[in-house]
């Protein structure tokens, strides 16, 4: 199983100790000694080295009682031990990426970080999370809040973030014209020497091609009664089908996030807390490959 985070910084114990951090060294000096009813890990030092151990007392409703059982989750030869006060260790994706960047090739990663908490991840496998949005406006508004909810996610498990952006810019050279229509503002700059409208403002029709979605043509329609020339703005139509786990927004669900297996579609203008949501229905696929603790 991959991904093994504590969800509790006080259910971790770190415990110096003067004998080899080997499987039959361990056990003899843990078994029979008391622990907190809270401690269920020790991350056990001798100089430089490091291993961790998964205990089992027996009581957890005494305040302290003897351990009865040791298992090494990972022996000294395979972990790291890493100093990182600022990350917070209780966020999965800080302390897989601080693992991964830190002690790239260690089976376990311990991190001592912010506030002196200590935590590890044993064999960290981030899920890899493919965002795909447009720009402008920059920075790319969904690749953000992604970014902003996985810095402070304590209940998803570790994320390799993947952005695919878009820009709207190269969309339009897809169709070469004198004169673009864009949804808003906000939304774009056409090529060099081209003139520039925007829907939003309802200007006078005129020989446009149209860079926007369902929506700004429904919008067309209905404010110009046909329907010009386009090309797709929809990060939603432009992920397509999705191979591997997809992250995308569409301006046509207004108040509901979609789910289609690997893809989950959030509104154009969503929370975080729908992202949030978003991921966590996304992720849940994944589950098999996250082991909180």
């Amino acid at each position: 199983m991959s991904n093994l985070v504590p969800r509790r910084y006080r259910g971790v114990s770190v415990a110096r100790v003067d004998v080899p951090l080997t499987e039959a060294g361990l056990r003899d000096h843990f078994l029979g000694r008391e622990a907190y009813r809270r401690t269920e890990y020790v991350v056990a030092r001798r100089g430089e080295e490091t291993a961790v151990l998964q205990v089992n007392k027996a009581s957890d409703d005494d305040l302290f009682s003897p351990i009865v059982s040791v298992e090494v989750l990972a022996r000294a030869g395979e972990t790291a031990y890493v100093v990182a006060p600022d990350v917070d260790t209780g966020v999965p994706t800080q302390l897989c990426r601080t693992a991964l960047d830190r002690a790239p090739g260690a089976r376990c990663v311990v991190v001592a970080g912010r506030y002196e908490h200590v935590n590890f991840i044993l064999d960290p496998a981030p899920v890899p999370v493919r965002v795909v949005e447009v720009v402008p406006p920059e920075p790319p508004k969904l690749i953000d809040q992604v970014r902003r909810v996985l810095e402070v996610a304590e209940n998803l498990p570790p994320v390799e973030l993947r952005p695919e952006v878009v820009d709207i810019l190269e969309l339009a050279k897809h169709r070469p014209t004198h004169s673009y229509l864009f949804p808003c503002r906000g939304s774009g700059a056409a090529p060099p020497g081209a003139e520039v409208a925007y829907l939003d403002e309802r200007p006078p029709r005129a020989d446009w091609v149209l860079v926007g979605c369902e929506r700004s043509r429904q919008i067309h329609r209905h404010v110009y009664g046909d329907e010009p020339p386009s090309v797709e703005l929809c990060p939603r139509e432009l992920a397509g089908p999705a191979a591997e786990f997809t992250l995308t927004k569409c301006c046509l669900l207004e108040d509901r996030i979609e789910q289609d297996d690997r893809t989950v579609v959030v509104p154009w203008g969503a929370s975080l807390a729908e992202v949030r949501e978003g991921l966590g229905l996304l992720l849940s696929v994944a589950e098999p490959a996250w082991a909180p603790a």
